[in-house]
């Protein structure tokens, strides 16, 4: 009497197949996941932006009049020199006229951020616009 031991073909491609099954629903959920940190993080980068020009006003009656349209230029400006983004997953902007208002904007780079752009100005107005999932901003 022989004792097999050991998985069949069919069995392994049974296990095989189960398996890209779960892949194909877990990915995509981690991606956006992924994108929603990712959003989440712009947000947070957004307020720490702002503060700084809230600072500014506090001690000035002014917001800082600039039109910065890239992180750079922001990140070159004296007054925004505590600011610094933790990634690179959006590009920031910054534009304040008069002195009186001032628009942030944070928009996505990349190809699954890709036209993913939040707003925030000085009266605390938030706005999403085409971002792939749900923000919550």
């Amino acid at each position: 009497m022989r004792n097999n031991s050991g998985f069949t073909l069919i069995e392994v491609m049974i296990v095989v197949a189960i398996v890209a099954i779960l892949a194909s629903i877990a990915v995509p959920s981690y991606q956006n996941s992924i994108i929603k940190s990712q959003i989440k993080e712009a947000q947070t980068n957004l307020i720490a932006l702002s503060l700084t020009a809230e600072n500014r006003y506090q001690r000035t009656l002014k917001y800082p009049i600039y039109d910065l349209t890239n992180t750079a230029q922001i990140q070159a400006e004296a007054e925004f020199k505590m600011w610094n983004p933790t990634s690179n997953t959006f590009s920031y902007a910054y534009k304040s006229e008069d002195g009186s208002e001032y628009l942030l904007t944070a928009t996505g780079t990349g190809s699954r951020l890709s036209g993913c752009v939040l707003t925030i100005n000085n009266a605390g107005t938030k706005a999403a616009t085409g971002c792939s999932v749900s923000t919550g901003w």
